[in-house]
């Protein structure tokens, strides 16, 4: 199969899938249970797109300023910062380490 069949393929499965959404029954969906394992897919597909996006370069892992960004906004993070702030950390500590020749 040629790669457009393949995207063909994987855009027509994405599409049933969502269609199967609908025959969820909503009591099934005011779980609270249901509530809590779509917010940890959540947090977890975030983070694993975060990391992916942070020390992958094409085929290769890259060990650059995205990485110190994202160290800083953890730790921003961790002291409850507001949003902007975390994001305004790691773009500052992102411009600081491309300066200093951490690319």
């Amino acid at each position: 199969m040629t790669l457009w069949m393949w995207l063909l393929l994987s855009c027509l499965l994405a599409y049933a899938w969502k269609l199967l959404g609908y025959l969820v029954p909503a009591s099934v969906l005011r779980d609270p249970r249901m509530s809590r394992i779509a917010g940890t897919i959540t947090i977890g597909l975030l983070a694993s797109l975060t990391i992916v996006n942070t020390v992958a370069s094409g085929q290769t892992l890259a060990l650059d300023a995205r990485l110190g960004a994202l160290a800083a906004a953890g730790i921003a993070l961790v002291f409850r910062a507001p949003f902007l702030v975390v994001v305004l950390a790691g773009a500052g500590a992102a411009a600081g380490l491309r300066l200093l020749g951490w690319s």
